[in-house]
């Protein structure tokens, strides 16, 4: 038996779908279990032991459409027996209408559910503590006769990894008996990145409360960024942080991450790879996405999480968090930081408590 589960795009959709895995290889044991994902998101299933080969989206694929014809072509040729198209967009759609599967499964839309024997309704609300992006995930393999509640994705760093990345932090004057908390800055974009002045605010109160170390999560290209929000912090707290000390691939930030108490800041890909790594969060979601899918883990001082509708449902009255896109900067302003000082703060004395 030969299954291939799809999920291009975002570093956390791949992380949060590789979760299927586990469940296939426990129910088929000798199937041939293979990921298609986009090339830059492999660093977060590198080393899962339940799957076989690794097939990559790359970008040639994403802006050519004789890249994508071929790639839809070459996983024709590899005659899976089941196909799981969790992205369930054209381009995904394309590569499972011609892989020739006796099993295609995906989301229900109307518009493409003659393309699949099996179209999953998503759940839109769930009393289980992994959430919906999960929940629904486990959906998909209801038509295999796999029936499980909940299930948690897991970063896979070797001892090596985790030795060079403890080394690293050591040498450059970090000691790891004092809290260690690592700033997730930036989002991916703007209207995913909490206004500039709030974080540094937010960054105050972490340093205030822990007198721990500070790292910042961001990339070569975003340095600009960084330093801009490392400048808005008071100067007591700029003695705290390690700026330009940082991971230079994505698996050097998982294996600094992996040393850290705790990862605070905004939703997205490094929130989702703490949890992973069972590293405590503490999440400030964008107003405009909705937190009930992604607030995975949800638990008091373990993965805590805060979003402008926690605090100003009004603003919301019948609308979709997703309705609220195009006022993301405007809503921004509103979510001020004073308004979760409090939950932040228990937060940070329990982790402190705890070490």
């Amino acid at each position: 038996m030969k299954v291939l589960v799809i999920q291009q795009k975002m570093i956390g959709d791949v992380l949060t779908t590789s979760v299927l895995f586990k469940a296939l290889r426990e129910r088929y044991p000798n199937a041939q279990l293979d990921y298609l994902i986009n090339s830059h998101t492999f660093p977060v299933v590198k080393n899962n032991p339940f799957i076989d080969n690794f097939i990559f989206f790359t970008p040639e694929a994403e802006k050519s459409k004789i890249a994508l014809w071929s790639l839809a072509k070459s996983v024709k040729k590899e005659k899976y027996d089941v196909v799981m198209d969790v992205y369930s967009k054209l381009s995904s759609n394309l590569i499972t209408a011609l892989s020739g599967a006796k099993t295609k499964i995906s989301y229900y839309k109307p518009y493409t559910s003659f393309l699949y024997h099996h179209n999953i309704k998503r759940s839109n609300k769930t009393d289980q503590a992994c959430g919906l992006a999960i929940v629904n995930r486990l959906q998909l393999l209801e038509p295999l006769d796999i029936y499980i509640q909940s299930a948690r994705p897991k970063i896979y760093l070797t001892t090596e990894e985790l030795e060079t990345s403890k080394q690293f932090l050591i040498s450059n004057g970090i000691n790891l008996d004092k809290p260690l908390i690592m700033i997730s800055v930036l989002g991916s974009g703007p209207n995913k990145t909490y206004p500039f002045e709030y974080m540094a605010q937010v960054i105050d109160q972490i340093v205030a409360t822990t007198d721990g170390q500070v790292l910042f999560n961001y990339i070569p290209k975003q340095e600009a960024d960084a330093q801009a929000i490392f400048k808005l912090c008071k100067p007591e707290t700029q003695n705290h942080i390690y700026l330009n000390l940082f991971g230079k691939s994505l698996r050097e930030f998982l294996a600094l991450t992996a040393h850290c108490h705790a990862l605070i800041g905004n939703e997205g890909g490094a929130i989702n790879m703490a949890k992973a790594l069972n590293i405590k969060t503490f999440t400030i979601f964008s107003p405009w996405i909705d937190k009930d899918t992604w607030n995975i883990f949800e638990e008091k001082c373990v993965n805590e999480s805060v979003h402008l509708k926690d605090y100003k449902p009004e603003l919301y009255k019948e609308k979709r968090e997703k309705d609220m896109k195009p006022q993301a900067t405007e809503l921004y302003q509103v979510f001020n930081p004073n308004l979760f000082t409090e939950k932040l703060q228990v937060f940070l004395k329990k982790l402190i408590a705890h070490g």
